[in-house]
């Protein structure tokens, strides 16, 4: 996962890629990856070769399970992911390209640059799923939850538009529930204890929640809106 200042922390490729992802990564993701190095597009309908009706960013995906399955579900909402771990990225695109999905964008950089990119209220819903907590207290600085990236966040939510995260990690949980409640820009939803111990609607589990589910730990689903 990036972190807020631009560096990128953590594993960019663990094992080699089979010939086959290899030869996606090579010819299918150029075609998907939006690179923030272009000029920043006047508006979210530039992103993708079909007309799409909303857009949701997904920020550190993993394998991309989440990602591709709730676009395969909508396919006319837009869907952007980022993810900086090599292998992670070739499972995505090889669903993708499985899928047929053309409502998908993806990106292989730190998050900040893409978001400081992309079109100031242009996102409908931000996802932050099982982000890496860095849980030793000198790389808390790591972590994504910042006023930075709040402040990145709040520029490209519409109006009502919202942030969502998931997490197993109780301390990062509250350190993110502080830094969300700090920010003028945000609202939590949360009305009763339900709201954050249940998944959130049409949810999708990743891979990494089901191994915390096997080893007895528990989720928090937190939602905040853009006020």
């Amino acid at each position: 996962m990036a972190g807020s200042n631009r560096a990128l922390f953590g594993r960019r490729k663990t094992k080699p890629l089979s010939p086959r992802r290899q030869r996606l990564m090579d010819d299918i993701f150029p075609a998907l990856r939006l690179d923030p190095l272009h000029r920043s597009p006047d508006n979210r309908s530039q992103l993708f070769p079909v007309t799409i009706c909303g857009l949701v960013l997904e920020i550190g995906f993993g394998a991309g399970e989440h990602l591709t399955t709730a676009a395969n579900e909508d396919r006319d909402t837009g869907f952007i992911g980022v993810e900086p771990f090599v292998n992670g990225m070739a499972r995505a695109v090889s669903e993708v390209d499985r899928l047929g999905l053309r409502n998908v964008r993806l990106f292989d950089g730190e998050a900040g640059s893409l978001m400081d990119w992309l079109p100031a209220g242009s996102v409908d819903r931000i996802e932050l799923l099982y982000p890496d907590p860095w849980p030793k207290r000198r790389h808390h600085k790591r972590r994504f939850v910042s006023p930075e990236n709040l402040d990145r966040a709040a520029r490209l939510l519409a109006a009502g538009g919202s942030f969502v995260l998931a997490t197993d990690i109780a301390s990062y949980a509250e350190w993110s529930l502080i830094r969300f409640r700090r920010h003028p820009s945000f609202s939590w939803t949360a009305r009763q204890a339900d709201d954050w111990r249940q998944p959130f609607t049409d949810w999708t589990r990743t891979r990494y929640e089901t191994k915390a589910r096997a080893a007895a730990r528990r989720s928090v689903y937190l939602r905040f809106e853009r006020v």
